[in-house]
């Protein structure tokens, strides 16, 4: 297979949607421990755009093909892979187009074996794909950085969200109760999610709500986990209704300056903690994998609405994806 091209949606150096070029690279060379996969779906994702702008500073090999996340077939097995996968294979990844990896946005992607998962029988490789970045990054927040335990009391802001509603499902499945914040619209999914409590987040008394609703579910306790994914975290008033211990974490919101009520913190041993899963690590991204896979087979782990685009409208995707005009999951076919 050496010397032959396939299709790509890649960049040149970091800019705008408007950079994002389509068109032939030559097909990864497998070597090592490396897997060649035929990509039969990549989701374009927020951070994607954060890689493809500079944003997020990261080791990339121009011309590098964009992208995450992908479901595929295997194609190809280098030596020190053989004992995990074979040619036919059904597999996804979620940690590629960074870090001095090729990315997913392209026909083939050379993935190496410690990033490699195999994709559950029965799981649609287009809804898999869709769900993998939301799926992994909740459960990381969840389980690793927050230490949910069950009885205790999780409030989710952007609950409908792909991120929020994989927090909700993951939250409720490890046995917390779970308070959201959503559109009013939106009220009755997070509520069919397992929500104990669903505010609207455009109320103007919505952090007063949200304090009632905390000491009612809560019996008193206060909040033992917040985690808010649209970037408005609300620092301030998110540290006064917390429990003993309780942990606020932080995984959206790049500008934002939230002031601090640093002697309310400490004071109830409190905690805030930054996660963003590009700093994840291979088992911590593998443990992540165990836990997305038992959700996909279990039908729990889904997107409400796909946009299914060819792979050439790679930079219109991430142009809608900026500008808020994206319905639903974008996930590109190539």
């Amino acid at each position: 297979m050496t010397g032959e091209m396939m299709d790509a949606a890649y960049i040149n150096h970091t800019g705008g949607a408007g950079d994002i070029e389509f068109g032939a690279l030559p097909l990864p060379k497998v070597a090592g421990d490396t897997v060649l996969v035929r990509v039969g779906a990549t989701a374009v994702n927020h951070v994607d755009t954060f890689v493809r702008s500079g944003r997020y500073a990261t080791e990339l090999a121009f011309p590098q093909a964009l992208g995450r996340d992908l479901t595929g077939t295997v194609v190809q097995v280098a030596p020190g892979a053989a004992d995990r996968f074979g040619p036919g294979d059904l597999v996804w990844s979620n940690s590629m187009g960074f870090g001095g990896r090729p990315g997913a946005a392209a026909a083939f992607a050379a993935v190496p074996v410690n990033r490699l998962y195999s994709l559950p029988s029965g799981a649609d490789p287009v809804e898999a794909a869709a769900v993998l970045h939301a799926g992994a990054t909740a459960w990381l927040a969840l389980h690793r950085h927050a230490g949910v335990q069950p009885g205790e009391t999780v409030f989710v802001g952007g609950a409908a969200g792909q991120v929020g509603s994989a927090l909700v499902v993951q939250a409720v499945r490890a046995g917390a109760v779970v308070i959201t914040s959503s559109s009013r619209d939106d009220a009755g999914y997070c509520r069919g999610l397992g929500a104990a409590a669903v505010l609207d987040y455009r109320s103007p008394a919505l952090m007063a709500e949200l304090a009632d609703a905390v000491r009612a579910v809560s019996r008193g306790r206060g909040l033992d986990i917040h985690i808010e994914t649209s970037g408005r975290h609300r620092l301030e008033a998110a540290v006064e209704l917390l429990a003993l211990r309780g942990r606020i974490i932080a995984l959206s919101g790049m500008a934002a300056a939230d002031p601090l009520p640093l002697g309310r913190l400490y004071t109830r041993d409190g905690s805030i903690r930054g996660f963003a899963i590009s700093n994840a690590t291979v088992e911590e991204l593998a443990d992540a994998a165990r836990a997305v896979n038992e959700l996909l087979a279990a039908g729990a782990l889904r997107a409400r609405r796909i946009t299914r685009l060819p792979l050439r409208e790679a930079a219109a995707a991430h142009a809608a994806l900026e500008d808020g005009t994206a319905r639903g999951k974008l996930v590109l076919i190539p």
